[in-house]
């Protein structure tokens, strides 16, 4: 190929996406029009990306909210940025606490595993560092939608009525009552095609937008916030936003084929994709050999089994990124890599909920993002009168004293959105990104192996058969998996089953910058659209 489309003969596919003036992949049909329509206004593909974002809050409220974490990798006037928007834990947690209120893990719901919301100061960062309109221009789609309402999409409706019956099974104690009444009808969930709406939601956007998102850390919503913490004994305050900023970041890299791969550092397990991919450059990955997916299996294993020991708070981490990407440990980590499939020390990876776009503008400018509440809505908890719907990031952390990953005051945890950029000789090449909590790094590597090393366009690639390690030697295919590749794996030890749940394979979307054009790809697995121009 390799990315490099100039001589690359397009199958008959209508999927596949060429804009030249701007281009828009996300989850969501309204919300990549919506960044869309920025882009017309004179928006660049920053000013694009929170349009994106800001409108799937509302269109897709399953899989992320106002209340969560951001990540984004940004290619802009020929440099790449890097931004941390995740929060920490409050500072008034630690271990002993969550162990006397009789927990031997963080709960998946209610206070405790809220961290500090990173999304609207992201989004406020990227704008004035960035963008070229105002955020009132910027986040006008998505109030609109919030106060007019739209029509609930297919997958959106299916991810919304297995939240609600988790939740009605789960949620005990009127501080979940505000996530009933904000995100039911008539006491159930919208169906495809049923207009939703909010008022409080849209209330929330205008407010972001006039105060430039600083009311959601000092102003009236972090009062809200801080209000409703308290009255259930939570420890997330208005200290503990109003101390918060994301953190501008210098983005990690490892060479593969001649490209460059790009993630953000920890706390995200974004190292995890670069440590496979560094362990398979000393395998030859081909279309048609079947010890192929033998190979990127082992691989990222052994890259998980290292990325779940390690990861956490970059400033609490207590062995360097340096050490692990290194040609000689990589290199010792290949060596482990046999004819049957080993069994990992480390690790037992579940999944979440999660969105993610990409965006590019008439001027090279590109933007890879992902945000995210966490196993769908979150933590249950929506700020009364808001429409805000808490994350429960702080899940990941352990209440083991030894564990690097360990709970402390004023800390980031273990972060399973990342997003995904490639550039070759110091010129963008484009954004990439799979969602899917503990499927992210394996929907990036086969992603990029089926464009790199198996010669797909982006629609293809995102198209492909996936397989997702879970543990062990467990491995789940999808349906159209070929029976004959899974055979094999099987021969060599792997424990193969098919799943129909299309969901734990993750949802992605490329943009690949192919001369003057982009050449789009969007998820098959979702209401995957991309919007060009």
């Amino acid at each position: 190929m390799k990315l490099d489309y100039s001589s690359y003969k397009y199958p008959s596919n209508r999927n596949v996406a060429f804009a030249n003036k701007g281009m828009v992949a996300t989850t969501q049909p309204l919300a990549a029009e919506a960044g869309l329509e920025i882009l017309k206004k004179g928006g660049n593909a920053i000013d694009a990306a929170i349009a994106t974002a800001a409108t799937l809050t509302v269109v897709e409220p399953t899989s992320n909210g106002i209340g969560g974490d951001g990540f984004a990798i940004i290619w802009y006037k020929d440099k790449l940025y890097g931004l941390n928007a995740s929060g920490p834990s409050p500072y008034g947690i630690n271990i002993e606490k969550v162990r006397n209120m009789g927990f031997k893990h963080v709960p998946k719901y209610g206070f405790l595993p809220v961290n500090v919301p990173g999304i609207p100061y992201g989004w406020r960062e990227m704008s004035k560092r960035l963008g070229v309109l105002s955020l009132k221009e910027v986040l006008e789609p998505a109030i609109n939608y919030a106060k007019d309402g739209y029509p609930v999409s297919t997958t959106v409706s299916d991810n919304w009525k297995k939240a609600f019956e988790i939740y009605k099974k789960e949620l005990k104690g009127a501080e979940f009552e505000h996530w009933f009444k904000m995100f039911t009808v008539d006491g159930r969930p919208p169906e495809p095609g049923e207009i939703w709406k909010s008022k409080d939601l849209s209330k929330t956007l205008q407010e972001l937008a006039e105060s430039e998102c600083l009311s959601f850390y000092e102003g009236e919503i972090a009062d809200r916030i801080d209000k409703f913490s308290k009255q259930y004994g939570g420890f997330i305050s208005k200290k503990d936003l109003k101390s918060y900023r994301p953190e501008w970041i210098k983005p990690i890299t490892t060479k593969y084929r001649g490209y460059d791969i790009w993630e953000l550092p920890p706390n995200t397990h974004g190292l995890v994709v670069l440590l496979a991919l560094k362990i398979l450059s000393n395998f030859n990955i081909e279309k048609d050999n079947m010890d192929s997916y033998h190979y990127m299996i082992e691989a990222m294993k052994l890259a998980f089994i290292d990325g779940l020991q390690y990861i956490t708070d970059s400033n609490k981490m207590k062995l360097d990124i340096e050490h692990l990407l290194s040609e000689s440990y990589t290199c010792d980590r290949s060596k482990l890599i046999g004819e049957k499939a080993i069994s990992p020390k480390y690790g037992a990876p579940n999944t979440g909920g999660t969105v993610y776009l990409s965006t590019a503008d008439k001027d090279g400018n590109m933007v890879s993002y992902i945000q995210s509440n966490y196993m769908g809505f979150g933590s249950g908890l929506v700020v009364p009168d808001t429409g805000i719907s808490l994350h429960n990031r702080g899940f990941t952390f352990s209440l083991d004293d030894n564990a690097h990953n360990k709970l402390e005051p004023n800390k980031k945890t273990y972060h399973t959105i990342i997003p995904g950029f490639i550039t070759k000789e110091n010129k963008a090449v484009g954004p990439f990104g799979v969602m899917g909590a503990y499927m992210q790094p394996q929907g990036h590597l086969q992603s990029l192996i089926n464009m790199i090393d198996f010669n797909l366009n982006p629609q293809e690639a995102l198209d492909k058969y996936r397989w997702y390690w879970i543990e062990d030697r467990q491995v789940l295919v999808e349906e159209d998996f070929p029976k004959n590749i899974k055979e094999y794996l099987e021969k060599k030890g792997h424990d193969i089953n098919y799943s129909k749940d299309t969901a734990s394979f993750g949802r992605g979307q490329i943009i690949i910058k192919d001369g003057e054009s982009y050449v789009g790809g969007t998820e098959k697995r979702a209401d995957g659209h991309i919007a060009v121009w």
